[in-house]
């Protein structure tokens, strides 16, 4: 029997289409994969990244050739996974597909290992990540980096207002930024000037002495949902390796069924 390649298989994608219309993303989505991670101390780190990825395809062009996303998935998948490495899949893919345009996005949990205040006791605190790359008709490249940061907030009117004790809850503070071209910035430090400007960090493991300090520092720190952002916004502002961002917070209300939001978004290359 004749090998597979020997017989003649009409490539159809390949094929004109007639209706002029050209598809702004089309790719493949939703692929989970094992990928490397790039550390802060400059060790990696294994985990497994959903992918999407996407090319504009041309109005002449019938389809895009979607087993080649998965290769080049496949060949980048031993560098890390950080802006450089983000930057060489989207050239290849460009190169691969034929494309002007190109869309990547990665998502993954990223692990950060944090010491107890008071007990030093060690322990993991997962951080949602989502690094994405775009390419525009202009050539334009676009990096930006979203980290949702878990906090504590606690509320500055409860406090003011109660004899004792003050209400608080939980916040995810979520920041992404677009990083001026060149620029390096770890997830380590996204996740730092989120949780310096909350009313107390939040530990995956806490000893009683370490309680009594996360409580104490809350109630000393009190900030509403609007101060959480505005104090974000300012040390966002002051980094001259972000020239965009968008910060948000979202507290989950202890005394309400309902959430508390507010959102910040500014790009630092326009004047205001």
């Amino acid at each position: 029997m004749n090998a597979p390649e020997r017989f003649f298989l009409p490539d159809i994608q390949a094929t004109p289409d007639r209706r002029l219309v050209a598809i702004d993303r089309v790719g493949v989505k939703s692929i989970r994969h094992p990928v490397t991670l790039a550390r802060l101390d400059g060790s990696t780190a294994p985990s497994v990244a959903t992918f999407d990825m996407y090319v504009g395809l041309a109005h002449d062009q019938k389809g895009t050739h979607m087993s080649r996303f998965l290769e080049l998935l496949q060949h980048h998948a031993q560098r890390p996974l950080d802006a450089g490495g983000i930057r060489a899949l989207m050239d290849a893919m460009l190169q691969r597909l034929e494309a002007r345009t190109g869309h990547i996005e990665a998502r993954f949990p990223y692990f950060i290992s944090k010491a107890a205040p008071v007990s030093k006791v060690q322990s993991l605190l997962d951080y949602d990540v989502t690094l994405q790359a775009q390419m525009n008709a202009q050539s334009r490249y676009r990096y930006t980096m979203k980290v949702v940061t878990a906090v504590t907030s606690l509320c500055p009117c409860s406090k003011e207002i109660s004899a004792y004790g003050a209400h608080n809850q939980r916040s995810h503070i979520t920041i992404e930024a677009e990083l001026v071209p060149g620029a390096s910035m770890g997830i380590e430090g996204l996740v730092a000037i989120a949780e310096a400007q909350a009313s107390c960090e939040v530990y995956g493991l806490l000893k009683r002495p370490d309680e009594k300090y996360v409580t104490e520092r809350a109630y000393d720190n009190p900030k509403f949902v609007e101060d959480l952002v505005r104090d974000i916004a300012l040390a966002l502002n002051q980094d001259i390796r972000i020239a965009a961002y968008t910060v948000e917070s979202e507290n989950f209300e202890s005394i309400h069924n309902h959430s508390a939001y507010a959102l910040i978004q500014r790009d630092k290359r326009i004047p205001e």
